[in-house]
């Protein structure tokens, strides 16, 4: 199947993987039925990834499943589920499905979010402040923990936390999505330091910029979405990550903080 946005790309990746990369490699990623959650889980796919697509909207994750299963040989599942209902039992019972369809989990990227209102603190809905923290923050530590033991193996995992400029510099008016994010990073910097010792799992938290998706334009109305890079443009870094050992080149430390417009590849 043809990928425009891809082939446009990738003239300018600075990692050029080989096409098998990923293969057999079982992968989570949620928010995966729009934006740089529905480009990366074609990427992987097309890399050799088994993917498991996470995402509140069913027909929009039928939608990347119909893709992979047409462009790919790999095995995809969809799995329908609102992150702002997550609790528990639903992490439990996503454990028991991955468990007994692939048996490990070899990477799970924390890629969902929610915006939330851009006003001022002082008069910032507590509701959508509740709504924004159960997403961005609640949901990837149930998940992390929930599915710590399929991913704490010797055939390594990479987990990414994508985070956003706001959550290493607060901003104005951002609210809960930049002390979401804020959070986001401790959460990735805590797991990165618990998990160092054992080296089963590298942990990453990166920053993909301005990136042209809905939330970017829910964000800035007025922003002419072509000035800002598409999220096939940042692949290279991700599929670099997780990649880990595969691909031969150094790594950055597990717990780095990276950034997807100032990355400049490896040797």
């Amino acid at each position: 199947m043809t990928y425009p946005e891809l082939t446009e790309a990738q003239a300018s990746w600075r990692f050029t993987p080989d096409a098998a990369l990923l293969k057999d490699r079982n992968i989570l990623i949620t928010g995966a039925g729009a934006g740089i959650g529905a480009a990366l889980a074609k990427v992987a796919a097309l890399h050799g990834a088994n993917v498991i697509l996470l995402g509140r909207t069913r027909e929009r994750l039928e939608t990347v499943f119909d893709w992979i299963s047409e462009a790919t040989d790999t095995s995809p599942v969809i799995v329908p589920c609102d992150l702002n209902e997550l609790a528990g039992d639903n992490v439990a019972a996503l454990y028991d499905s991955i468990s007994s369809t692939y048996g490990a989990l070899h990477g799970l990227v924390h890629n969902a979010s929610l915006l939330g209102p851009k006003v001022p603190l002082a008069h910032y809905p507590n509701k959508d402040w509740a709504d924004v923290m159960q997403v961005n923050v609640n949901a990837p530590f149930l998940l992390t923990s929930g599915l710590f033991p399929l991913m704490d193996t010797e055939q390594g995992c990479v987990c990414i936390f994508v985070s956003s400029s706001v959550g290493r510099q607060g901003r104005a008016y951002w609210g809960a999505y930049s002390a979401s994010k804020f959070a986001l990073e401790g959460l990735s910097q805590i797991f990165a330091d618990e998990t160092e010792n054992a080296g089963n799992i590298r942990v990453y938290s990166v920053n993909p910029g301005g990136t042209r998706t809905r939330m970017r334009s829910q964000a800035y109305p007025m922003e002419d979405p072509a000035s800002v890079p598409t999220p096939e443009s940042h692949m290279d870094l991700f599929l670099y990550l997780l990649g880990g050992n595969r691909h031969g080149k150094p790594l950055p430390d597990t717990g780095s903080q990276l950034d997807c417009r100032t990355w400049t590849g490896s040797p």
